[in-house]
């Protein structure tokens, strides 16, 4: 397996990227972009994002796995981050990923991620997926954006600052970025957040992965909806649950090892439906 990493030009400053690959394969049977979680559950990720992009690798897949504007090792700082520049960010990424790697293109999203692909599928109508696959997406991102700004009301409390989410709704309005978590929060990037709600990609199917407390435990009531009405509209969707530790949010660096096997055999049912 090969690791390499570089540098590419985003909408804003350069992008830093990590690039999986491996040279004892006979082919690249495609290319697979990532779409990273949003604030600390990008770092909380990381290990299980390597660990599948490792594993596709050797598969046979090129797997990009890029630092949005302000976020890791790219240029800027979080606090200058707003969605549209992350969605040019994500466009010049498969961009790059076209020019220098060919075959199909399989997307993967984490959590808040997966709203980000959603709304790329949207707005590129050349993007066509052969495949989408979601790790425990989030589908609302107004409710998303609540439950990050409650972190500020957590902390206050415990300092006796007494805030609430209506009043740093109001703020960030009215201009004002926001410290929430040790993460700066822009007002333009807190309200592309706030508007952004999970979609279907219109083309190719779609596999749907969260990860429960027990064997018994099923997807999440609202998660089964939003799987239906798409289902009914005629969308592919393929939804598992496996067993595991919520690795985004633990407080410890968590793997999921039966998170990445399937997403292996999902990627590999991608390419099996790709014309000749």
């Amino acid at each position: 397996m090969s690791l390499s990493a570089g540098f590419l030009k985003g909408s804003r400053g350069p992008l830093f990227y990590t690039l999986h690959s491996t040279s004892t394969s006979p082919r690249c049977r495609g290319v697979v972009l990532v779409a990273q979680p949003f604030a600390e559950e990008q770092n909380k990720s990381r290990r299980m994002v390597a660990l599948q992009a490792r594993a596709l690798a050797l598969d046979g897949w090129v797997v990009m796995v890029p630092d949005l504007y302000g976020c890791g090792d790219s240029h800027g700082d979080f606090g200058e981050a707003d969605w549209q520049g992350w969605l040019d960010d994500l466009d010049a990424c498969l961009t790059h990923l076209r020019r220098t790697h060919g075959g199909p293109v399989v997307c993967l999203g984490v959590r808040a991620g997966c709203l980000l692909l959603s709304q790329f599928a949207q707005q590129r109508d050349a993007l066509e997926p052969v495949a989408t696959i979601f790790w425990q997406p989030v589908l609302d991102g107004n409710l998303f954006l609540m439950q990050f700004l409650r972190l500020r009301v957590a902390a206050g409390m415990i300092g006796g600052n007494k805030e609430s989410t209506r009043d740093l709704r109001a703020r960030l309005t009215a201009g004002e970025s926001l410290e929430i978590a040790g993460y700066m929060l822009s007002p333009k990037l807190a309200s592309g957040l706030a508007e952004s709600r999970l979609e279907a990609p219109r083309t190719g199917p779609v596999h749907w992965f969260e990860v429960v407390s027990s064997d018994d435990a099923g997807l999440s009531v609202q998660s089964s909806k939003c799987i239906d009405e798409w289902r009914s509209s005629g969308i592919e969707v393929h939804a598992t649950t496996c067993t595991g530790e919520p690795f985004w949010s633990a407080q410890e660096i968590r793997e999921v090892p039966s998170l990445i096997e399937l997403t292996r055999a999902a990627v590999a049912d991608a390419e099996s439906g790709v014309p000749a």
